[in-house]
């Protein structure tokens, strides 16, 4: 009894120095934008984490501009952030404000976007799964015909791991003809404007023949979801990722097939567990799960990589029993009696 007791009191004490070392920690994010309704799911997770470690949270907003952003790292550096998690507007000019952040021994968490340095963190969904879980949606519903794709940012590593994955589900059907791509574009900044104008283009140009859009966010599906509307032909396949509420009611509504959720909850809670263990002097390879993944160019980073789950129309329970968004808005309009989240 008196060595379980000596072991509850030292774990205490442990907790409390842990709680106390927290306390003198300051985090600095560095967001790309706030354009994206998820960020602010993301930013709630990661500031609820850092207060219950007792570490204080700064940010700064990019507002897209890449410029921007290594200024507003220096500034957050200036400011005393003891760790860094940065969400890259542009992963291949971001390098020097991360060099500069690690020469001065502040660690970086590279998040949800790629910054192809070996002695940053990666801390992400596994988004090649992502793409797979989108292309095998729309494929389901159309295996054969004229496809788009409406990819991600050219800056964003992740938009061509995203069609990777897609690919890896497509190209056999691409190659044996039952698919034909009558359109393939990169979105600038995953602005929703414009993936619709260069939907609008692909579908003049083919006459309004498209059968199915492989959209890589929720951001670019909508705006993909208007041009269809403004031409009738809201309904065929279009896919998406990270749940949005928008999109989830457009799953609901059947003008978007899926929408690949990505919890943001525990991808910010997990970066800013690691952001103050990384701080607190942690090494990268001792981070609880992490694991060695080679990036595009042959960069091995320490990375954590959280499984995502495709949000299909017969499927919308899950995000609704978990608290991610309510009942109300993913059913908002919806007649169908078939949608039995809904009924």
């Amino acid at each position: 009894m008196k060595k379980l007791l000596s072991t509850a009191m030292l774990a205490g004490t442990v907790l409390l120095s842990a709680n106390a070392f927290a306390a003198d920690l300051t985090v600095g994010v560095s967001w790309s934008n706030f354009q994206e309704e998820r960020w602010k799911t993301d930013e709630a997770a990661i500031k609820a984490a850092l207060d219950a470690a007792g570490a204080e949270y700064i940010s700064a907003d990019a507002q897209s501009n890449p410029s921007k952003q290594l200024s507003d790292i220096e500034s957050l550096i200036a400011r005393g952030a003891d760790a860094l998690i940065v969400l890259a507007q542009d992963s291949a000019s971001i390098g020097p404000a991360v060099g500069l952040a690690l020469n001065e021994g502040i660690p970086v968490v590279g998040y949800d976007r790629l910054i192809e340095d070996p002695n940053a963190y990666y801390i992400t969904f596994n988004n090649k799964e992502v793409g797979r879980l989108q292309a095998e949606a729309v494929f389901a519903k159309q295996p054969k015909g004229n496809y788009v794709f409406i990819k991600g940012a050219p800056t964003d590593p992740n938009a061509n791991i995203l069609h990777e994955g897609q690919l890896e589900i497509l190209q056999a059907a691409i190659d044996s003809g039952d698919i034909n791509v009558v359109g393939e574009a990169y979105t600038d900044s995953w602005q929703p404007a414009i993936a619709q104008r260069n939907m609008e283009q692909f579908l003049t140009a083919a006459d309004n023949k498209v059968d199915a859009v492989v959209a890589s966010n929720d951001g670019t599906a909508g705006g993909v979801v208007a041009a269809l509307s403004a031409q009738g032909m809201q309904g065929i396949p279009v896919s998406g990722q990270d749940g949005d509420h928008a999109a989830l009611n457009r799953v609901a509504l059947g003008t978007q097939t899926v929408s690949v959720w990505k919890d943001a909850r525990l991808l910010g809670q997990r970066a800013a567990e690691i952001a103050v263990e990384l701080a607190n002097g942690t090494a990268l390879d001792d981070v609880g799960g992490t694991q060695d993944w080679e990036s595009p160019n042959g960069v091995t980073m320490k990375s954590f990589f959280l499984d995502p789950v495709a949000i299909t129309q017969d499927k919308l329970d899950l995000v609704i029993d978990a608290g991610w968004v309510s009942k109300d808005v993913v059913c908002q309009g919806v007649t169908n009696s078939k949608v039995s989240a809904c009924n």
